[in-house]
């Protein structure tokens, strides 16, 4: 048990996927796991482990940005000795060279945040993807016929802001997309030693106002969720 987590020691597998949505993590135990066990719910932020195709998963919900996600991977990494995070999320385009439903498999997460300056130490403003699981979805998509793209995405700070242009630091790695939580778990990671990716369901473009609606969602997020737990049983 952590301060954030309520689950006992055992009760979390060594590969954990991390959506930002609690409701999200929720769906995904009921509808791909096996005999999956609500193992925490604390701040109602939900936890379960269960089995996929025999093997033990964990999922759990990060929330948003990087104080949220930075607690959560952290305990997950040191108090529950978690070796692998597959953070599986949405992402806003910033220009149509994203599409809606396009799948990403982020290399470099870059951010003027400075979460992982005053946590770690790191003065850098672009972080790569931790360990061998990047490389594990790229052949995992690729055997299951999933078209993925390997980019760099920009991690936001901020969802709402003044300026409608693409932020600078977006342009300087030519980031095609936004999210919140990717460099976050990336610095946690780097520090620990553990293993962290993150795959991203384009879900709007932002200049155009486009986005999945509603309806489309359960359809649009399954390639991403399947993808995300074949890759992890091959580092189980």
């Amino acid at each position: 048990m952590s301060i954030h987590i309520s689950a006992k020691k055992g009760e979390i597998s060594k590969v954990v996927l991390q959506p930002g949505d609690p409701l999200r993590a929720k769906y995904i135990a009921e509808n791909f796991l096996e005999n999956a066990k609500l193992v925490s719910q604390t701040r109602g932020i939900f936890y379960y482990t269960g089995t996929y195709k025999g093997k033990e998963i964990t999922v759990g919900a990060s929330g948003m940005g990087f104080p949220s996600i930075g607690i959560y991977s952290f305990e997950l990494f040191t108090e529950y000795e978690v070796d692998t995070i597959i953070r599986i999320g949405t992402c806003g385009g910033y220009s149509n060279d994203v599409k809606l439903f396009d799948l990403l498999n982020v290399e470099n997460a870059a951010s003027e945040s400075t979460y992982a300056k005053f946590a770690w130490g790191f003065e850098d403003d672009i972080l790569p993807h931790q360990g061998n699981i990047y490389h594990v979805i790229n052949e995992t998509a690729e055997q299951l016929g999933l078209k993925t793209r390997a980019t760099n995405i920009h991690s936001s700070d901020i969802f709402y802001r003044k300026d409608p242009s693409i932020p600078e630091i977006a342009t300087k790695y030519s980031c095609p997309a936004v999210e919140m939580e990717a460099f976050g778990l990336f610095a946690n990671a780097k520090q620990l030693g553990k293993n962290a990716a993150t795959i991203l369901t384009v879900s709007d473009i932002i200049p155009t106002q486009e986005q999945i609606s509603s309806d489309e969602r359960e359809r649009a997020l399954k390639p991403m969720i399947e993808l995300a737990l074949e890759s992890a049983l091959k580092v189980i």
